[in-house]
């Protein structure tokens, strides 16, 4: 039986794989680049949990592997380190040194040793997290809450407004997660993030397209006055289904000027128990905080007209297939994820199990709300209504 000879990735391969990493390629068409199993590709963004390492300077006054090079092949043919620094125009006592510590005449190899001159010439800045034990315990209680990087780091900065050793960035925490080598926060904790994924993917990653079907009679988004477009005034929402294993069901609905999320629980896929449910959730609000609606046009709602006429709201549709139109619901989608994972059967979840969930996404603080929970933000609404 014939083996494959096992390749190494070059210095050279290394750059480009890393740049069709950041723009979003996948390890499929990246190994089909350069002749390999995607299973080969894997490892090399792993190691550092898919955050590019930044490159290591070289300085001038250090020997280069050419330099090595040429004392390795000066050595071999019985020169002195004299002769070969005076060749290279380089101090005696520099070539000296560097044969003493890579095992002198006999034992000297360029390559070796330039990578041992590169291991020794490491010096990485500590992570703050690495000498803050307390802080490190205050950001893992907030991710087992399912607050995010963002939230955690918006939440320390008025609690130390002038202790800049108790503040990290929303960045450090998720390098902290990413790059084990760190030793700071532990791997598990990656699963309370809204993606749990092993590594970091590019924000440019390829999506699966979406094949939704038409709505009759649908009025699109761009249609929607300006006071929904700029969020000037409460009482506009955006919705759509969470799909569970079993037909299992949830209508989600978030309000987009506080991000005031409510959740309902649908019997069916069917139009009649999507429409139910939004009814009887619409008849829960206040009289003003209910003003139109904005779905993706999946088939749920074909019989949008009964919405219309039980609730005296507009609805409007997303251009097909833009369902990222709806901005602020696709970002709750995926912290709601973090609750009901994919393959879950939520039939047996009842509404009051749903309204805890949604008071638990409602609590944390919103950058793009000056750090303001969406059950604050939805409460000064409706006293501003009363």
């Amino acid at each position: 039986m014939k083996y494959r000879t096992r390749t190494f990735n070059t210095d050279k391969q290394k750059p480009d794989m890393w740049d069709r990493w950041q723009r979003g390629a996948s390890l499929s068409s990246t190994g089909r680049r350069f002749d390999r199993a995607s299973s080969s590709i894997f490892p090399h963004p792993a190691l550092t949990g898919g955050i590019h390492p930044p490159a290591r300077p070289r300085s001038r006054l250090a020997l280069s592997l050419e330099a090595r090079e040429e004392i390795s092949r000066g050595l071999a043919t019985g020169g002195s380190m004299g002769s070969i620094a005076f060749d290279l125009q380089r101090a005696p006592a520099t070539f000296s040194r560097e044969g003493r510590r890579n095992g002198g005449r006999e034992a000297y190899r360029a390559a070796q040793s330039d990578q041992r001159a590169g291991d020794c010439a490491r010096r990485p800045e500590a992570c703050k997290l690495s000498f803050n034990e307390p802080l490190c315990a205050f950001i893992a209680r907030k991710l087992r809450r399912k607050w995010s990087p963002q939230q955690i780091a918006g939440r320390l900065m008025p609690r130390h407004p002038d202790e800049e050793q108790e503040r990290v960035s929303h960045e450090t925490i998720c390098r902290s997660l990413y790059v084990q080598a760190r030793g700071v926060l532990k791997k598990e904790l990656q699963q309370c993030l809204c993606s749990p994924r092993a590594i970091r993917r590019s924000r440019h990653a390829t999506q699966k397209g979406l094949k939704l079907r038409r709505i009759k009679d649908a009025i699109p988004i761009s249609e929607r006055p300006p006071e929904i477009e700029d969020r000037a005034v409460p009482g506009h929402w955006a919705g759509d289904l969470i799909v569970g294993a079993n037909s299992s069901y949830i209508a989600t609905l978030v309000e987009r000027q506080s991000r005031f999320v409510m959740l309902a629980k649908g019997a069916n896929k069917d139009t009649q128990s999507v429409i139910t449910a939004l009814v009887k959730q619409a008849s829960k609000l206040p009289k003003g905080l209910y003003r139109s609606l904005t779905w993706d046009r999946g088939s749920e709602m074909t019989d949008h007209v009964t919405i219309t006429m039980a609730t005296k709201i507009d609805v409007y549709f997303c251009d097909p297939p833009s369902p990222w139109q709806r901005r602020s619901h696709e970002n709750t989608n995926r912290l709601l994820r973090q609750c009901f994972p994919r393959g879950l059967d939520m039939t047996t979840f009842s509404q009051a199990r749903l309204s805890a969930v949604a008071r638990q996404l409602n609590e944390p603080p919103r950058k793009t709300m000056q750090h303001q929970t969406p059950a604050e933000r939805f409460d000064q609404c409706v006293a501003a209504i009363h």
